[in-house]
């Protein structure tokens, strides 16, 4: 047995982590939770004295479980990278977007990875948690370790085991959602999953290559990114029929086998699904491969911001009222109900469109009261009272927060724009048009 496989074993291992967001954080805490001395490793000043504070960031952390564990000395954070020769394994947890011209952005994988190098030791185990494309952890990662003059699977443990993080799932959590692990070896594999077996209530499935794992995480987003495009071209059809899309959706879901139901909306957001299948078709063209099928989804969620806007204007021009000079109040920007998340938000872009076509748009969020796009803080109201209720032309709805009073809202407002069908309980509909 390995020194390090031991000192998982008798948790007297000290942890790195990589990143501490949406992601890293929880994983951290989970780490200190089980019982390791814990090191939170991140460039933003601001995070690292919020943990070491014992003050909270993320909605899937338990605030008493942080304070808990920096308060007895198994958690603390550092912009400092030296503190990695401390550790035992690292985990690397770090943003994985988009550029400019919508092809992967390595950059933040690359510089932990280089980080690392200078404070690398012998017996000690990497994993890669960040989303990318099938062949990043030996590819990019593996060379760049190398340059220590420590060998991969010999001096040094290497492995990918893709987050599967869910902001605002009560349900499933860190803790309790299976975890896929792959190694550069078989040794690494083994190493890599005892790490996650000593902290995690969940299964652990290993496979046979870091590769395969990245390639799973990627089937995984992409899988749903297809289905999404599939029910959001369906709603566009079938509001040219006259036909619900999600009274056919409640239909198809009564089948108690060979169908899964998902939900058209504004477009994707969020960390994984809009990015995820980007990596794959960039990947894809390395071998001369077009993944069709993928790419017209793509096209299909990212259009949906704009169709929205269209039915938006074919809606009040209906009231005869236009588009341009109208006070549009768009219910919700964070990419799914009941969190702080904006990231990649399509409410955003449905905000933009509006403001294309010369609406005047203002937004409420009870979760987010401020968002920063394109350089500028942008701050929503900070109530929804009658008097803004019916100071608007038309409402949009972009998510569906179960916090909000949607009868309230359907009262006192002229026109409902649902893209999400939060308001599919109330029965005085007039005023109310769904996606």
């Amino acid at each position: 047995m390995s020194n390090l496989k031991q000192k998982l074993l008798n948790k007297t291992a000290t942890l790195g982590v990589i990143g501490l967001g949406y992601v890293g954080l929880p994983l951290a805490v989970e780490k200190a939770k089980a019982g390791y001395r814990t090191i939170g490793f991140d460039v933003q000043e601001a995070k690292v004295d919020m943990v070491n504070a014992g003050k909270n960031y993320i909605g899937d952390v338990v605030n008493e479980d942080l304070e808990a564990i920096v308060d007895s000395g198994f958690l603390s954070a550092t912009t400092d990278f030296a503190q990695v020769a401390k550790a035992d394994c690292i985990c690397i947890c770090v943003p994985t977007p988009l550029d400019a011209h919508q092809q992967p952005d390595i950059s933040y994988v690359r510089a932990s990875a280089e980080s690392i190098v200078p404070y690398m030791h012998k017996d000690m185990l990497i994993v890669l948690e960040s989303t990318t494309y099938p062949g990043t952890t030996e590819e990019l990662l593996k060379p760049i370790l190398e340059k220590s003059g420590l060998k991969c699977g010999e001096d040094f443990y290497l492995a990918f085991s893709p987050e599967r993080v869910d902001p605002g799932n009560l349900i499933y959590k860190t803790k309790n959602t299976p975890k896929v692990v792959g190694g550069i070896t078989p040794a690494c594999t083994d190493i890599a999953a005892t790490l996650y077996e000593s902290i995690l209530e969940a299964p652990i499935h290993r496979v046979s290559t870091p590769a395969v794992a990245e390639m799973e995480k990627i089937l995984e987003n992409t899988y749903r990114n297809i289905n999404i495009g599939l029910v959001n071209e369906l709603a566009i059809l079938c509001n040219k029929m006259g036909i619900s899309i999600w009274e056919v959706i409640d239909a198809a879901k009564s089948k108690p086998y060979g169908f899964q139901a998902f939900y058209p909306g504004p477009g994707l957001g969020g960390h994984c699904i809009p990015l995820d299948p980007y990596y794959l078709s960039w990947k894809a063209r390395e071998y001369g491969f077009h993944t069709s099928m993928i790419e017209a989804s793509m096209m299909v969620n990212d259009r949906m911001p704009e169709y929205c806007v269209e039915r938006a204007s074919k809606i009040l021009n209906r009231y005869k009222k236009a588009m341009n000079g109208s006070k549009v109040l768009v219910l919700g920007v964070a990419y799914k109900q009941d969190i702080d998340d904006y990231r990649e938000s399509p409410a955003i872009r449905v905000i933009d469109e509006l403001e294309k076509e010369g609406a005047e748009v203002v937004y409420f969020d009870p979760y987010i009261p401020e968002y920063r796009e394109h350089g500028k803080v942008v701050k929503g109201e900070p109530e929804l009272t009658t008097a803004l209720i019916e100071s608007v032309d038309l409402i949009v709805i972009t998510t569906a927060h179960s916090s909000v009073d949607y009868d309230f809202v359907q009262k006192h407002a002229k026109i409902i724009f649902d893209t999400k069908n939060v308001m599919k309980e109330i029965k005085n509909r007039e005023n109310i048009e769904v996606l």
